[in-house]
């Protein structure tokens, strides 16, 4: 049974975001929300803190679970650009307080599992805390995150207990059921990510600066207020 939320009572901002692990622009999404969320707290000192959550998208769907070669994804991926394609992400995320390391990442995972620990993380009330643990295993350790070892220990590290980790890497069901948001998002018509949703109305795409992503915050709660 629902309750209604007494008058006078603000209800809290929910932001949905859509991401990989693997998406570099996707970090520094992360770090330009967090940047916004600072901003908001201090426009709106008395607001509730927002709602996050974090939503499954693939990049690269189709590479088998053990991964590839990281050097035969960027030949493959950006050409004859090679790894001077990743300078503008360096940075980017040196800006940002991110360390990007692309040197030492030589497996390119699938990240269906990483997805499936993430949606564990979520039900157990530390997926901001195990996707962070994933982003900076990737970029910053250059970790294989095809390796279910790996994998449940970044997410045991995070808060996630070891023993309810590794039994998520090997749920097939909670790997369906991820595949299965994903592909939601993808009829809603997300093409790229970072993808985010504030309050369920107003979507943003796209690692857009602090201030582009206040204006839809506060955007979204004035909609939400009228409605």
């Amino acid at each position: 049974m629902e309750h209604a939320v007494p008058q006078g009572i603000p209800m809290a901002l929910s932001i949905d975001i859509i991401s990989d692990v693997v998406c570099p622009w996707c970090f520094i999404g992360k770090r330009r929300l967090e940047a916004a969320l600072e901003l908001y707290r201090q426009r709106l000192p008395e607001a509730p803190a927002p709602e996050i959550a974090y939503h499954p998208f693939e990049l690269n769907p189709d590479i088998p679970r053990q991964g590839i070669p990281r050097a035969d994804y960027i030949a493959k991926k950006f050409g004859a650009r090679g790894y001077s394609a990743h300078d503008r992400l360096v940075h980017a995320g040196a800006q940002l307080g991110i360390p990007f390391a692309f040197d030492r990442i030589t497996r390119q995972p699938n990240t269906l599992a990483a997805h499936a620990l993430i949606e564990l993380a979520r039900r157990r009330g530390v997926q901001g805390a195990v996707k962070e643990a994933l982003l900076k295993a990737f970029f910053v350790e250059g970790a294989d995150l095809s390796d279910a070892e790996t994998l449940a220990r970044v997410a045991a590290g995070a808060g996630l207990a070891r023993a309810d980790a590794e039994a998520a890497l090997a749920d097939e069901e909670l790997r369906r059921a991820v595949a299965d948001e994903e592909e939601r998002a993808r009829a809603m018509g997300v093409s790229g990510v970072p993808f985010f949703i504030f309050n369920k109305r107003l979507a943003v795409e796209g690692a857009q600066p602090p201030e582009v992503l206040l204006e839809a915050m506060l955007e979204a709660e004035k909609e939400s207020t009228a409605a």
